[in-house]
Formats: C-alpha cells, sequence, structure tokens
C-alpha cells in the first residue's frame, strides 16, 4: 500500500472513522555561498529583469536531497563558476525562511575561500549574470532583505568561527553568533537567569601557550612552519586543548613534545599577552621558559614535518626580521624579563601593560 493510501486508527471521540494520513514533506532547503578572497570581498550576483533593474544574489542552489546540499553546492560552483570544490569550507548560517502560510524554505550559507588574486580572476561568469566582487558592506547594500541579516550573521560567524542560527533573517536568541554587543546585552539583561542563553552569547576567547627556550648564549629557538599560507617565524607553541582539561603548562610541554620531540620540564612563566583580534576572535597567549638547551639537547630536536620545515636559534635583533611585530615585542619582553628575573608581565599584543 502507497504511502499516500495509509490510514490510521481512529481516534477517541472521533466517528470510528479511518482519518487519511497526512502526507508529510520537508521544507525545500537553499545551499548559499559566501564566497571570499584574500582581499575580503565577496562574490556577488547580478540578473537582469525585463525591466531593466536586476536581481543581485549570492551563489545558491536549491538542493534535491540526492545529496548533502554542501555537496550540490560545491558542484554548482565547479561547473558553473569553476571555483574548486577544495574551497567549500565550513557551514555559517542556518536560516528558516517562511515565504507563505504553507511555504517555509531552509537557508544553509557557506564560506567558499578565501580564494587568492590569481584564483578570483578565475572565477567563470554563467550566461546571463554579471559577477561582481564587492566589499561586505558594498553587497550589503544591494541584496534584499532577509538576504541581509543573513550574510551579516554568517560573517560574524566567520569572524568568530561559530555558526548563526536565525529565522526570517532575524539571529534568534541563543545562536553563538550575529548579535551586535547592543542587542546582546539586552538579551543578557532580559533572560538574567537562562545560563544556557547566556553562555552562548558570551564572546569567545582562544588561548594558546608556548615555549621560550633559550641557549647559553641567549638565542631563542624559531620555528619555521610548514604550512604555505605562513612563513613568518614562530615559537613552539600551539592552542590549549581546554575541553579535554588541559591547562597552558600541560600545553606547553605537550607542544614541545609534539613539535620538536624534547620532553623538558617548564621554568617560570614570563608573560600572559592579551591580543585582540577584532573582529575576529581575540587570543591569551601564555609563554612560560622552557629550558636553556646545550648543545645535547639541540642534537635531540626531531621536528614533526607536518607542522614544521626548519629551526634555528635567533638573538634578539635577528628575530625581529623573522616574526610578525606583534610577537617580536612580546620576545623581546619575555627575555627581558627572564635576563632580569623579574615578572610573568602583562601584555597587551606584545606591549607591556602599566
Amino acid at each position: 500500500m502507497s504511502a499516500q493510501n495509509q490510514t490510521h486508527p481512529a481516534r477517541p471521540g472521533t466517528s470510528g472513522k479511518a482519518e487519511p494520513a497526512v502526507r508529510e514533506s520537508s521544507p525545500p532547503v537553499l545551499a548559499t555561498a559566501l564566497v571570499v578572497d584574500t582581499r575580503g570581498r565577496m562574490l556577488v550576483l547580478s540578473m537582469p529583469r525585463p525591466t531593466g533593474s536586476a536581481v543581485v544574489c549570492l551563489p545558491s542552489v536549491q538542493a534535491t536531497g540526492a545529496h548533502a546540499p554542501e555537496v550540490e553546492l560545491a558542484d554548482t560552483l565547479f561547473s558553473r563558476f569553476g571555483v574548486h570544490p577544495h574551497h567549500l569550507k565550513r557551514l555559517l548560517a542556518v536560516d528558516c525562511e517562511q515565504l507563505s502560510p504553507i511555504l517555509t524554505v531552509v537557508s544553509h550559507l557557506h564560506l567558499v575561500g578565501p580564494l587568492d588574486e590569481h584564483q578570483a580572476r578565475a572565477v567563470r561568469t554563467p550566461p546571463l549574470l554579471t559577477v561582481r566582487w564587492l566589499a561586505p558592506e558594498a553587497a550589503i547594500q544591494l541584496l534584499p532583505t532577509p538576504a541581509v541579516g543573513r550574510l551579516r550573521a554568517a560573517i560574524a560567524a566567520w569572524h568568530t568561527s561559530s555558526i548563526a542560527h536565525l529565522a526570517n533573517g532575524w539571529v534568534q536568541p541563543g545562536s553563538p553568533a550575529g548579535f551586535p554587543p547592543g542587542q546582546r546585552t539586552h538579551l543578557e539583561r532580559a533572560h538574567p537567569h537562562d545560563s544556557d542563553l547566556h553562555q552562548a552569547l558570551r564572546p569567545k576567547v582562544l588561548a594558546e601557550a608556548s615555549v621560550l627556550l633559550t641557549d647559553p648564549a641567549g638565542r631563542a629557538l624559531l620555528l619555521h612552519p610548514a604550512s604555505p599560507h605562513d612563513q613568518t617565524w614562530q615559537l613552539p607553541g600551539g592552542g590549549i586543548d581546554s575541553d579535554t582539561g588541559e591547562g597552558p603548562r600541560e600545553a606547553a610541554r605537550r607542544t614541545l613534545r609534539d613539535q620538536l620531540n624534547l620532553d623538558l620540564p617548564l621554568g617560570r612563566l614570563l608573560a600572559v599577552d592579551w591580543i585582540n583580534g577584532t573582529p575576529q576572535l581575540s587570543r591569551v597567549a601564555y609563554t612560560f621558559h622552557g629550558a636553556t638547551l646545550g648543545e645535547h639537547d639541540l642534537a635531540r630536536i626531531r621536528l614533526n614535518p607536518h607542522q614544521h620545515t626548519e629551526w634555528r636559534m635567533a638573538s634578539g635583533d635577528d628575530s625581529k626580521d623573522l616574526v610578525r611585530e606583534p610577537l617580536s615585542r612580546r620576545l623581546d619582553a619575555c627575555l627581558t624579563t627572564l635576563w632580569n628575573n623579574t615578572g610573568p608581565v602583562e601584555l597587551h599584543s606584545g606591549i607591556p601593560r602599566s
């Protein structure tokens, strides 16, 4: 018997006749791409209308159900625009939009890119469409509502490494991304006892730990990353796995084992550095003194080739040309603290706070 012809037993209080089953249908899913380049611009499409105006939108596809929405979006981006599927990254926002009393559409907005200059120029223009790269605010001025709300929330989710939840283009209470600070404060005050809502709304911070390893000449050990997207030298260290109960000191010692194959006791905390990344997530970085390495210790270093390609000992002056400026300032502060046997020192983007 087909699903359309199935019947259910009569419910108590009815006439006793069997009632026909209500046919269930899922709302259509629209997968949309926020395609960005390394200059911070986004890909916007325009389609002319017979009236002379244009429909402005982002690249999208209605999912058929044969595959996951992001798979169908990746296929469409490749076949129509020549954007390789590996550029499709993560889900940024989900919006449930009621277009009519009987039609609701669920929209998924995914991050694509960033594309470098060559890749952005290589994007194909399909027939009847105009492809433009616009700054986000310029694109927002052209897009219809509620696409504007989705886009703003998706950009916020991108910057904060989170996901936004919307309904009809409006960010919903409890969404971890998309609320302006003023609106977030209003919600917190309106629901003062809702701890889950409070935690979801609060800004998030990344935590990392690094280690200053020196030699008898006072030079610091630096590592060159294997990633082609980052060619600046770094201190040994990495993110703190707080979800496993790991603390800063445990993370610092773990990274020495993972990155250098050295299992060394750590010295004292030299600095705590607050790096304000607005609109990206801010970071707090703990830097510990590891040890003074002798020739035997240096000979035992074995790099993880998937993480780093080279190590070297660098003086304070040499490191200024090797590392980014905020890390250079932090390194100078940590070396000064170590030599003067003071600290730990409080830093803000590497600058000591009085």
